[in-house]
């Protein structure tokens, strides 16, 4: 199907014959649902403090499906926290481990296993972690202001990235262009944790 529809897309662009606002948006969402039934994974993707794992385990909760935190689940295996593995081992060394820890989780989906997964900050931007996942499910971009994302950090202590101010704000507007890769964007910025979940679950992708 998906195939089908691509080659449907590619003749029109040769002969300019492009069809309709209202089809290419059916023909995306038609694309993304099935992206969905063939591989069950809900990536919630964001910057830091966004609420991708309080929103992931709410959503996770209405849909019956199970939820992972990817940070959660390195600092679990390795039994150290994000910023000491940071500190310790350095970035490059971290983003090994939280590409492996994805595609763990993407071939458990491609088995056929639901799951919500809650991404950190950082690692929807990373090339390979976008490949794995652009194919194996649907992505959600849960958006909120700079503003919202200080203001919850508070000191970011406990974020390695987080702790210069103007180094945060360029990494902010940075990402944002990676993240509207995502095949959803959700704003955050003001909504209640159950209003947020109706949002996401009214899209059309179940």
């Amino acid at each position: 199907m998906i195939s089908a529809l691509i080659a449907l897309l590619s003749v029109a662009s040769q002969t300019n014959d492009w069809p309709s606002d209202d089809i290419l948006s059916c023909v995306e969402s038609i694309v993304v649902t099935l992206k969905l039934k063939r591989t069950p994974g809900l990536y919630l993707v964001g910057f830091m403090a966004a609420g991708k794992t309080t929103i992931g385990r709410a959503l996770a909760d209405a849909l019956g499906w199970p939820f992972k935190d990817l940070d959660a689940e390195i600092e679990s295996q390795y039994a150290r926290k994000i910023a000491q593995i940071f500190l310790e081992d350095g970035e490059g060394i971290f983003r090994e481990l939280e590409t492996a820890m994805i595609r763990m989780h993407v071939s458990a989906i491609e088995a056929g296993n639901p799951c919500v997964l809650a991404l950190g900050g950082g690692a929807f931007v990373q090339r390979m972690n976008w490949d794995l996942i652009q194919n194996n499910g649907v992505a959600i971009w849960l958006d909120c202001t700079l503003e919202t994302v200080r203001a919850r950090l508070g000191d970011g202590a406990t974020r390695p990235l987080a702790a210069d101010p103007e180094r945060l704000s360029k990494l902010y507007e940075d990402r944002r262009p990676l993240y509207a890769r995502a095949d959803f964007r959700i704003d955050v910025d003001t909504a209640e944790i159950d209003e947020i979940v109706r949002h996401i679950l009214a899209l059309p992708i179940f």
